[in-house]
């Protein structure tokens, strides 16, 4: 079964690896923590947040109950090859913060951290992905780097159109920046 508990491995203070990435963007929402949290809480939701050309699918099947060890299966398409993709919470603290690790799939590293934070009324939301592609720097610039803003730009738009909202002084534009 997809939803074993394992105990929980993450380290994001171990030591990086060369060719490691780090993508960040924030976006306001004009709703709660409350509000916001549960919605990122439902794994089914990253159906709507995932673009079309992934060709996304959630293998675990429904419910997902979503903890520190919970697994969760996907498949997904990049450039049109399919491949399976497994993700653990390694993290997960209700209403603050939660953290995915993938544990099978197309990155070498591939550390997500989702933080929800009150302010101004709404909710203060950053994603935060450590990764590491096979081949590299190059490997990442010439054919990774784009896809991943690209994907979450479109995150990005997403959330804006299922939460009702724009645009915010508060939000940041994807960007990535080489740690290592």
């Amino acid at each position: 079964m997809t939803t074993d508990v394992l105990p929980a491995t993450i380290d994001l203070h171990r030591p990086l690896k060369r060719a490691t990435f780090e993508l960040s963007t924030t976006a306001w929402l004009p709703q709660s923590v409350d509000e916001v949290f549960p919605f990122f809480g439902d794994a089914h939701n990253l159906d709507i947040l995932t673009p079309p050309w992934l060709r996304f699918a959630i293998l675990t099947p429904k419910p997902i109950p979503m903890h520190a060890g919970t697994l969760i299966d996907y498949r997904i398409s990049l450039r049109g090859l399919p491949m399976r993709w497994r993700t653990r919470i390694s993290l997960w603290e209700p209403n603050r913060r939660f953290v995915d690790e993938q544990l099978r799939g197309p990155y070498l590293e591939w550390i997500h951290t989702h933080t929800f934070e009150p302010l101004d009324g709404g909710t203060l939301m950053k994603d935060t992905v450590r990764y590491r592609v096979p081949g590299g720097g190059l490997v990442n610039r010439f054919f990774v780097q784009h896809d991943v803003e690209r994907i979450f730009r479109y995150r990005l738009e997403a959330l804006r159109r299922h939460f009702g909202c724009g645009p915010s002084p508060h939000d940041r534009d994807v960007a990535v920046r080489r740690l290592r």
